[in-house]
């Protein structure tokens, strides 16, 4: 699996699971300064958060059942 896809299931499980806590990028360079690496690391979480919907993708289906309107659809 691609990097990207592997960071988006990541963040994606985060969001989906209303993670509060911190987002923390690791690298693998030991010799690079702290605050560069937080730098670099910093716009790339930015990026990658994902903001959860306030509201559910199929909430219309609690609406009102107009059962007029499905006779007439259906033919009857």
């Amino acid at each position: 699996m691609a990097t990207g896809k592997w960071i988006c299931l990541h963040f994606l499980k985060l969001a989906q699971y209303n993670y509060e806590g911190w987002a923390v990028l690791e690298w693998e360079c030991c010799i690079k300064d702290a605050e560069q690496g937080a730098s670099e690391g910093a716009p790339f979480i930015a990026d990658h958060i994902i903001k959860v919907t306030e509201r559910a993708f199929d909430d219309f289906a609690g609406a009102d059942i107009d059962e007029d309107l499905l006779r007439k659809i259906i033919g009857l």
